[in-house]
């Protein structure tokens, strides 16, 4: 009997190991192939700009190189659904952010997939601060004109957004509700389409990431009124704080990460995680970042994943009391 329940205990162990997923064993060689990166929003934007930057560090790291793929569609909920019916392979990452990640769970009425079970924290890339910006030709000189406007004219300005959930959308409603101000939203797939219409004329303000309009306020085509951050920027010390023009309590910032569906083995994931700190720490990734006004982090997916559950109890407090959600 005690040499049959051997056997069996034995027999058992050993399918145990073949039946182990075909990733734990292809962990010591991962990545073996080009590594694909699916970012949420149309290519032009502040995340499009971020995630190139940073996929270029983390490829020379792995020694395989990670190909970004946008697809804006859908607020980023397709590009999100896409990452996460990926194989766990460590071959799929998503760039993380927070309107896929938090806010459109709680913004999309019809959404089924929840972003938070349905992915692998690996780790948080920066934090960035957002600037609201209008065109060269604005009759808009300064925030205090614009908050002014808006109070005499309610509901008449016009705002776009990288789309529907993402950090320009929700850090112009705070701003809005703060202030009291009605305003038009028009949704697009990323920041790079919505700053081409405000270059021809069409949209009042925008609120967006400083990677994605740096290089139209470095041509005097964007002109900045104020930032979203508690402090002022470095690189725009002249330009005020929403915080300092009267509304105090203000604060909102965009931040980038990376998960991976749900199951990748934790090797693989601490390879990516490694690998992409050790690609912020090099001085042609990290002053970039930083020359853009971005804070980077690099923490741990525990870390990662407690900060995302957190933003997105704070996002549905939000959204809930200010009545705001797409059918």
């Amino acid at each position: 009997m005690l040499n049959r329940r051997l056997f069996c205990a034995l027999a058992l162990a050993a399918t145990s190991l073949l039946s182990a997923p075909a990733a734990f064993a292809q962990s010591d060689d991962y990545p073996s192939r080009p590594v694909k990166l699916i970012v949420p929003y149309a290519a032009g934007g502040g995340t499009d700009a971020i995630a190139r930057l940073v996929a270029n560090g983390v490829g020379e790291k792995l020694g395989q190189s990670m190909v970004v793929e946008n697809n804006g569609s859908a607020g980023g909920n397709v590009a999100s659904q896409q990452a996460a019916n990926a194989d766990p392979d460590g071959y799929t990452v998503l760039m993380a952010n927070q309107g896929p990640m938090v806010v459109n769970p709680h913004l999309f009425k019809n959404m089924k997939l929840d972003p938070l079970t349905a992915f692998d924290p690996v780790t948080l890339i920066a934090e960035s601060p957002l600037v609201l910006v209008v065109s060269k030709n604005s009759p808009y000189k300064s925030f205090a004109d614009l908050v002014a406007y808006g109070k005499a004219n309610p509901g008449e300005l016009t705002y776009g957004s990288a789309g529907n959930g993402s950090a320009s959308h929700l850090a112009t409603e705070l701003f809005l509700s703060q202030a009291g101000l009605e305003a038009v939203h028009v949704p697009y797939k990323g920041a790079g389409p919505a700053l081409n219409d405000m270059l021809g004329g069409r949209g009042d303000f925008m609120v967006t990431t400083l990677p994605s309009v740096l290089g139209l306020m470095n041509s005097g085509d964007m002109v900045p009124l104020a930032v979203t951050t508690t402090e002022r920027v470095a690189s725009l010390k002249d330009v005020p704080t929403i915080a300092e023009s009267g509304y105090p309590d203000y604060v909102s910032a965009a931040w980038y990460g990376f998960a991976v569906p749900k199951g990748t083995p934790a090797p693989i994931i601490e390879k990516l995680r490694t690998a992409t700190v050790e690609a912020l720490a090099a001085p042609t990734v990290k002053e970039r970042l930083e020359a853009e006004g971005a804070v980077i982090v690099g923490d741990t997916p525990q870390e990662f994943g407690d900060m995302m559950k957190a933003e997105s109890q704070r996002w549905a407090s939000f959204l809930t009391d200010a009545g705001i959600s797409i059918d």
